[in-house]
C-alpha cells in the first residue's frame, strides 16, 4: 500500500494508539481500593466474591443494574439518523 513519507503501518500504529488511550482512560474511570461491604444505595450486603471480582465495588448488583440502565441513554436518535436510512 502507498503511504507516501509514512512507514509501513502507521496507520495500524495510530489505530493501536488511540484504542490503548481509550482503554487506560476507561480503565483510570474504575473505582480503586477497598469496597463497602455494604451497598451505599440499599445498604444490603455486598457479597465477598463480588467485591473480590471489583476492586472499590461501591453498590449491589441490583442497585449497580438499576444505575447502569439509566446511565444508557445516549440521546442519539438512530432512526432519524442518515446512516440507518442508507439500505
Amino acid at each position: 500500500m502507498a503511504t507516501g513519507w509514512a512507514k509501513e503501518g502507521a496507520v495500524q500504529d495510530q489505530i493501536d494508539s488511540t484504542v490503548e488511550d481509550a482503554v487506560l482512560r476507561a480503565r483510570s474511570r474504575l473505582p480503586q481500593g477497598p469496597g463497602l461491604a455494604e451497598c451505599e444505595d440499599c445498604d444490603e450486603p455486598i457479597p465477598q466474591a463480588r467485591r473480590d471480582a471489583i476492586p472499590g465495588v461501591r453498590r449491589c448488583i441490583a442497585c449497580q443494574s438499576e444505575l447502569d440502565k439509566a446511565d444508557s441513554f445516549s440521546g442519539y436518535n438512530r432512526r432519524g439518523s442518515k446512516d440507518s436510512q442508507l439500505r
